[in-house]
């Protein structure tokens, strides 16, 4: 009975490791399935996190897209809360504060922390397009999204964008790789914050 216990505290002690080590904005740690709207999209969520062996096994990508406060941001961290739950690695980040990391860093340092993504399990990229493009932003985003790939590890990515503006926005290169490895994910509906402030 001891033994048990202690794995079951050992367990919980991994899962808030990864939890804090997973998730920056410690606001998103309260989005999570049990205080969702039971909608299509969350009930696709969900499939993504009771599947997440096949999931895994297929490298299944997904890009979220849609105006601004329609859910996405929300979707992607209530299927990070999730899979944390079950003791999956994910990190759940924004590509400016991946852009200010690099900044601080060598060029070799640079090589050694887009490497690091493609040992955690999920990688959500949050808020996409929100960052001043330019070429050093196109080629890093490449990096961080080839390295994925070629780790055969599953990303979720969120943005403002429509598709036609990521095309225009970043490379023919990051366009093909999005369109050919993500399932991709019309969010549609009213603006979340507003409805929060209205009903408050």
């Amino acid at each position: 009975m001891l033994e048990q216990e202690y794995r079951s505290l050992q367990r919980l002690m991994e899962i808030a490791e990864l939890r804090q080590k997973g998730i920056q904005d410690t606001h998103l740690l309260d989005w999570n399935f049990r205080v969702a709207e039971d909608t299509p999209y969350v009930q696709m969520g969900k499939r993504y996190v009771n599947n997440w062996k096949q999931v895994k096994a297929e490298n299944l990508g997904l890009l979220f897209w849609g105006d601004v406060g329609t859910g996405k941001s929300f979707l992607a961290a209530c299927i990070a809360n999730g899979l944390l739950d079950q003791g999956v690695s994910v990190r759940m980040t924004n590509f400016t504060w991946i852009l200010n990391k690099l900044s601080d860093l060598q060029v070799k340092e640079r090589c050694q922390y887009i490497a690091s993504f493609g040992k955690v399990d999920l990688l959500i990229i949050d808020d996409l397009g929100t960052e001043l493009n330019n070429a050093f932003v196109t080629s890093q985003l490449f990096l961080c999204i080839n390295e994925r790939l070629l780790a055969r590890k599953s990303t979720i990515i969120s943005t403002n964008l429509s598709l036609d503006e990521l095309q225009n926005e970043y490379s023919e290169r990051i366009f093909s790789r999005l369109i050919s490895n993500y399932e991709i994910m019309l969010i549609l509906g009213d603006d979340i914050r507003i409805k929060k402030a209205i009903s408050d």
